[in-house]
């Protein structure tokens, strides 16, 4: 399979096609067999600067703001994250951040917000983050207890943040807070800059794949009052419109891990030689390939009908979205289990391609929304539409 042969489908246009081929010439020049730093937080700074460099970051910001098109457009969002993640899911990582932690600006920010923020973000000089979830309040966002109180002319924020990706490497993150002083189920959304003197970084998190994930902590933490983002207590809208549009970005980067499982399981059943042919020569291998490369599709459909009907004008996609990310994660991680098992003991040496990206895909199925929500919220808008 081609791996950009779906960008032939109706849901894309010339443009789309051409970023799918730019990025793949891109990714296959500069990410393979490529040296990296040892230190994690190097790596994830030197990733950031170089898709800067690029210009693949100005397709997370809107135009007015150093970005490509008009309004941020999530097919390209969908493509960028898709091949990145068949090349290097740590590269597709520090992409995703930059646009995770950039829309609620993006979506909900104001002009001088607009302006101060995002132009760094589209050229690789700031790393963005978006600090929602807490010790207990991961799935039940709503459960938080990170308070913002008013205090003169800005707000004062007290609470922890934790599981939050670029944690201690971020230029800046968008807090979401509970704000009793709008009433008692008002939220807000903040820009706090990492050098503010009341945010500290009070733990890092080790994961089976790295990423820069951490707890921060805020302790009188003080912001101007134009540093809130979006209406006054509508912070929950802000989150949750933001997550409605990245999620489907999420299934993309999915999509992309089981592609490469995929050709890697291809590859070795065509080379590897069992009872006088090949691996590729049993039927119930032929079977396992058909089921992972029919899987692989249909993700990849939910993905992007998800992305094209925000990008034909959706004020909400939440139904797309989470039908795309659920299935497309819950897939990928059965079409690279299917890939290691095809590999017997190779595929679980460490540092193998498909060991690589079994320990990559796992944590997919849990963050922006484990699968267990996204049934929920399917099942939530089917009954709410019958």
């Amino acid at each position: 399979m081609q791996p950009h042969a779906h960008l032939a489908w109706p849901f894309f246009d010339e443009s789309h096609r051409t970023l799918g081929a730019d990025v793949e010439a891109w990714a296959t020049r500069e990410l393979a067999g490529a040296a990296h730093a040892d230190d994690l937080d190097a790596r994830c700074r030197a990733h950031v600067q170089r898709l800067g460099e690029a210009g693949w970051l100005r397709h997370v910001v809107p135009a007015a703001y150093g970005g490509v098109r008009e309004r941020v457009d999530v097919r390209s969002l969908c493509v960028i994250r898709e091949t990145l993640a068949r090349h290097d899911p740590l590269v597709e990582f520090c992409f995703a951040l930059q646009g995770l932690g950039t829309g609620p600006l993006s979506l909900y920010g104001t002009d001088a917000q607009r302006r101060r923020y995002l132009p760094d973000v589209a050229d690789g000089r700031r790393i963005a983050a978006f600090a929602l979830s807490e010790r207990d309040a991961g799935s039940d966002v709503a459960a938080m207890r990170t308070a913002a109180r008013r205090d003169r002319d800005g707000w004062v924020i007290d609470g922890e943040k934790t599981w939050i990706s670029n944690a201690g490497i971020a230029d800046h993150y968008v807090v979401f807070c509970r704000t009793p002083d709008l009433g008692e189920r008002a939220f807000g959304a903040f820009m706090v800059d990492a050098d503010n003197p009341g945010l500290s970084v009070t733990e890092r998190i080790d994961v089976i794949a790295p990423h820069p994930l951490g707890t921060i902590a805020f302790r009188e933490c003080r912001v101007a009052a134009d540093a809130a983002v979006g209406d006054a207590g509508k912070g929950l809208r802000v989150a949750l419109g933001t997550l409605d549009v990245f999620r489907a970005t999420v299934g993309a980067a999915a999509t992309g891990m089981a592609r490469r499982a995929l050709a890697e399981a291809t590859a070795h059943c065509r080379a590897r030689s069992v009872a006088g042919g090949t691996l590729a020569g049993f039927q119930l291998t032929q079977a396992r390939l058909a089921d992972m490369a029919t899987a692989i599709d249909a993700s990849a459909l939910l993905v992007y009908r998800a992305a094209w009907t925000k990008d034909m004008g959706a004020e909400r996609v939440t139904l797309e979205a989470a039908m795309a990310k659920l299935h497309a994660t819950e897939a990928a991680q059965r079409v690279i289990d299917d890939a290691v098992q095809l590999f017997g003991g190779l595929g679980v040496v460490s540092g193998a391609p498909v060991e690589r990206l079994y320990r990559e895909i796992r944590a997919l199925r849990i963050y922006e929304g484990t699968s267990e929500i996204q049934r929920l919220v399917i099942a939530a808008q089917l009954l709410e539409r019958a």
